[in-house]
């Protein structure tokens, strides 16, 4: 016969807390035996905890004509609201937590790379950034709406509040991935990743005379290397262009923008990052691409299509899915690595990647560089780095 009483939560303070009486009425036919007594070493307690125990269920195991039953006593600390359960999984280790953002990074770092490079190519052959920006969020919402109906991933739950708070987050994207698609388009994608590495600066002045936010006098020391590197980089520049320039001056504004919108209008929703980057591709691409229309449009882009393949063959197709794929699998990475550091370690990371981009393609497409360029780099992106260490 098995029974099982449920008794109301009972504080323990000591050992003598099994002498104390059960107040509630068991059940007619229950049985439940006398506790062993238990074994003390000297003068020291049974019982020896840092909080107070609680008994949050006494089930009895037995037959009626048995002498002995066996007692299963559930307890928790006073302090929580869940049962303590036996075996608990442990944390992981910190060299599994450094492994694990190694693995993150080395991928989000690499993927951009491969993205950058093709992006390049595509814009040299097709330069329509518009387009090229409109199909690169189109490609990362089917793949995410494939997985979504076969079940690969699994769907959000959102809400009417949820899209409202990410239309402008969304955008904030929007501008500030044509800008910087615009900017690629004219200018190396070194400079303009030099340029993209000045962001916080204007993510400090956009805070401190919008926001009313104010800062130590560290970070604010921190722009001075980061505006004066970018302003070195510019003016060396063998292939300086105006439009690129402010593509990538209006793409770093409006990622800061976007940052902001992020902060204030997604806090308590429950999306993770990957959904979470899903859902501003789909809103992005819808307001993206009657502008797109209205700036190109499709006439433009039925002559140059034909012209890319009539200079580069079959191989340009493969070209623009490339930079489709992998512009969303490394914005995709990036917000699951959000998830899972902290921003200090984000921002130095995405220092990092800069880096690796702005070399990378250096070597790829040959890019004459000048010592004053290459410092003027250098300088921009250890205030970048000091940034970072200062906002935290």
């Amino acid at each position: 016969m098995i029974s099982s009483v449920k008794q109301p939560t009972v504080p323990i303070t000591g050992s003598n807390v099994f002498r104390q009486k059960l107040t509630a009425p068991l059940r007619q036919f229950s049985v439940l035996s006398p506790l062993p007594a238990l074994k003390t070493r000297g003068k020291s307690s049974a019982i020896a905890i840092a909080k107070p125990l609680c008994v949050s269920a006494v089930e009895g195991f037995g037959e009626l004509n048995k002498k002995r039953s066996l007692i299963a006593c559930k307890a928790y600390e006073a302090d929580r609201s869940e049962p303590i359960e036996e075996g608990a999984k442990q944390e992981p280790s910190e060299a599994a937590k450094k492994l694990k953002i190694g693995v993150y990074f080395a991928t989000w770092w690499a993927l951009n790379v491969v993205f950058n490079i093709y992006n390049k190519k595509v814009l040299n052959a097709f330069p329509f950034p518009w387009l090229t920006s409109t199909l690169s969020l189109a490609c990362g919402s089917l793949m995410m709406l494939i997985s979504w109906a076969t079940r690969l991933a699994e769907a959000p739950k959102t809400d009417f509040e949820f899209w409202k708070a990410l239309l402008p987050v969304a955008l904030a994207h929007t501008i500030g991935h044509v800008a910087a698609t615009v900017s690629m388009s004219k200018v190396a994608v070194s400079f303009t990743h030099i340029i993209k590495s000045g962001e916080p600066a204007f993510s400090v002045l956009v805070s401190r005379f919008i926001l009313g936010e104010t800062f130590p006098a560290s970070v604010y020391l921190s722009l001075i290397p980061i505006i004066g590197g970018c302003g070195l980089a510019a003016l060396t520049e063998l292939n300086f262009n105006m439009t690129g320039f402010m593509g990538a001056m209006i793409s770093n504004l409006a990622f800061v923008f976007r940052n902001i919108f992020s902060k204030r209008g997604m806090k308590g929703k429950s999306v993770g990052g990957m959904n979470y980057y899903a859902c501003l591709s789909m809103l992005s691409l819808l307001i993206l691409t009657p502008f797109a229309i209205a700036v190109e449009g499709p006439q433009m882009w039925a002559v140059g299509w034909e012209t890319a393949l009539s200079q580069i063959g079959p191989q340009f197709i493969w070209w623009v899915a490339a930079q489709s794929v992998f512009y969303h699998l490394y914005n995709q990475v990036s917000y699951m690595s959000l998830d899972q550091i902290s921003p200090l370690t984000f921002s130095i990371g995405n220092t990092m990647k800069r880096i690796s981009v702005i070399v990378s393609s250096i070597i790829i497409f040959h890019t004459p560089v000048q010592p004053i360029n290459a410092l003027g780099a250098a300088i921009a992106i250890l205030g970048t780095f000091l940034y970072s260490q200062a906002k935290q």
